[in-house]
């Protein structure tokens, strides 16, 4: 019979670094199950002076851009230089089954073989963005077991970065060369947040069109307020198959930590991004109790039914429906 953990045996685990444990911590904060909540907010609790002393990195890109070998690379020049990485690669999750279906360890091989490296591949569960929701959980849990980096890989679908974003410390942009105007189709949005710009895959055959997309971008950033004061995204010309360009991403990681260390921006973000994930989790908690509780059921049903048969527009049916949660 298989062992129950109590939270004595995961914070222990957690505290040893121990990577069957750490799985079955994140299983267990992702599970929707009323019992497992209790304990995984209960371990959330407990572990929670053990957090905060990572580097939070964010990383997104077209698929295709190259973000897992991007990621196994800096990985690994990370862990050269003495570093713990941790990486959450979020797949899309199967239509069918909710499960990952890329695999992402597999995509990582040597970086998933050494000891000072976790990769956790999580489904996202089709939400959007191609985040799960337990992402920042799962961080948490990583940053308990002592990884001082932690790559979070979106699947890059373009939805909603934002997410990704509001989790992390830096937010690197992915970027490939392509035919045609290299800005088209590139969101402002995804500009606006971007603490770094890596273009990908570049060789002597591109290396023209790469300084050319790197101007184009240059130029497009100058339209665009700054995220952090007194910080230029450096765009940076590399390849990670090659290993070209990461130390250089590496050093401007470190010097983008230290100045929103010097300018208080630092712990301001980390507060900002809590007390957005508060409000996160009051709507997903509200829309859960309301769907269980008996006595609004029918009407959530009834409300939902109208928004999808088009009978009323989503907007007033979902007023109508939180004026009898709230009245209840």
């Amino acid at each position: 019979m298989a062992k129950q953990f109590g939270i004595d045996d995961y914070i222990a685990g957690i505290k040893a670094s121990d990577k069957r444990i750490l799985g079955k911590a994140i299983t267990l904060i992702e599970s929707k199950k009323s019992e497992h909540r209790d304990l995984a907010d209960k371990l959330l609790k407990a572990i929670l002076p053990l957090t905060g002393n990572s580097i939070r990195i964010g990383i997104t890109g077209v698929p295709g851009a190259g973000k897992s070998t991007f990621i196994e690379t800096f990985g690994k020049l990370a862990i050269e230089k003495g570093k713990k990485v941790a990486v959450l690669a979020v797949d899309p999750s199967s239509s069918i089954n909710k499960g990952s279906i890329l695999g992402d360890k597999t995509r990582m091989e040597e970086l998933a073989k050494d000891p000072n490296a976790f990769i956790r591949p999580s489904p996202s569960s089709g939400f959007l963005g191609g985040i799960a929701n337990t992402t920042f959980e799962s961080l948490l849990i990583c940053e308990a077991a002592g990884y001082d980096y932690i790559l979070i890989e979106t699947v890059g679908v373009g939805q909603s970065e934002t997410l990704v974003n509001d989790i992390t410390d830096v937010f690197l942009f992915l970027k490939i060369i392509g035919g045609g105007d290299e800005l088209q189709g590139i969101k402002r949005g995804i500009m606006e947040m971007a603490d770094l710009i890596f273009i990908n895959k570049v060789n002597s055959e591109n290396l023209a069109k790469a300084k050319l997309t790197k101007t184009e971008l240059s130029r497009a950033l100058q339209f665009i307020t700054a995220k952090e004061k007194d910080w230029k995204v450096p765009i940076i010309l590399g390849s990670a198959l090659e290993n070209e360009g990461l130390s250089e991403t590496y050093e401007k990681i470190e010097n983008f930590i230290s100045l929103k260390n010097k300018n208080g921006s630092f712990l301001e973000n980390r507060r900002d991004q809590a007390e957005k994930r508060f409000e996160f989790w009051v709507k997903e908690y509200i829309l859960e109790k309301a769907k269980r509780d008996n006595s609004l059921e029918n009407s959530y049903v009834e409300h939902k039914k109208n928004a999808s048969e088009l009978h009323s527009n989503s907007s007033s049916e979902a007023r109508e429906f939180v004026k009898k949660l709230l009245g209840n």
